[in-house]
């Protein structure tokens, strides 16, 4: 019988796509991003009709939470959460967490608090499925290039988080950072938990660098260390203090970054530059 052109294209690539799979390791990792956001677009496709019901409402984060929970087994990752005591139980509260990759998915969905929703760039509610989704969950979108739009919203926010016993999940740095260690914090977050005076609660993924790393094409299975630190009370601060309180936080984030990812710091003298360690003891020296 006789193959058609397009019959003959589809072989070829069945056989061509596992051979460059196995033996590329750039098509590898192509294909394990591609299907990592093309999964959770096909599973949001399932969450909006369950969380239409409600309609937009925080506890639809839990539908999502549920849903996602399981990419860590498809994909190889451990993950291991340290300091679970240290998340309040009955009270509003800001967790501020460090954000290296999408990845940061899998660690925020294993520890999410209850009623926990995490503030995102307007771009991603025009992400699809995944946005419409999101928006049902209550995420809480801001367009960062209009600063009286960003501070309307944290202030609208703040109101909210005491009146319906909301939590904030933030990524203060603003961006993704891959370089191993974080970057500045944006002060959002902070002038929230000062004007909502709830406290903030550091969360801190440790480097992805042993099993995911973009600039390499590297996406293998590996552990990921997840630390809750203990919380941090803004009651009796101001708006003076938030500066003071996004760099305390992120000293302390920092630090703790660094012992996770077993990062080591030559001995004194022997490095050059603006390095995670020398940021580590640049921050240690202003306390």
């Amino acid at each position: 019988m006789d193959l058609s052109v397009a019959q003959g294209l589809l072989i070829c690539l069945l056989i061509l796509v596992p051979l460059l799979y196995e033996w590329s390791p750039t098509f590898k990792f192509f294909c394990k991003m591609a299907f990592f956001y093309s999964w959770i677009l096909a599973l949001a496709v399932l969450a909006i009709p369950i969380c239409a019901v409600r309609g937009r409402n925080v506890e639809n984060m839990k539908v999502l939470q549920f849903m996602l929970l399981h990419i860590k087994y498809l994909y190889g990752i451990k993950i291991d959460v340290k300091g679970w005591e240290n998340f309040p139980l009955k009270e509003p509260y800001v967790v501020v967490s460090n954000h290296q990759s999408s990845v940061d998915l899998l660690g925020m969905m294993e520890v999410l608090p209850s009623r926990c929703v995490p503030i995102a760039k307007r771009e991603l509610m025009y992400a699809g499925t995944a946005g419409l989704a999101c928006w049902l969950a209550g995420v809480i979108f801001i367009n960062r290039k209009k600063t009286d739009d960003a501070i309307s919203v944290m202030s609208e926010t703040a109101q909210t988080m005491l009146k319906e016993d909301v939590r904030v999940w933030v990524f203060p740095e603003g961006t993704r950072n891959h370089d191993g260690s974080m970057l500045p914090f944006k002060r959002g977050a902070f002038h929230l938990a000062v004007q909502a005076r709830v406290p903030i609660i550091p969360v801190v993924m440790s480097s992805y660098k042993d099993f995911y790393n973009i600039k390499e094409n590297k996406f293998t299975t590996g552990t990921c260390v997840v630390r809750i630190l203990p919380r941090i009370d803004t009651k009796g601060l101001t708006p003076d203090d938030v500066a003071d309180l996004a760099d305390h936080t992120r000293q302390t984030m920092l630090s703790t970054f660094l012992q996770l990812s077993s990062t080591p710091c030559p001995a004194s003298g022997e490095h050059a530059g603006h390095t995670p360690c020398s940021a580590e003891r640049e921050t240690h020296d202003v306390q």
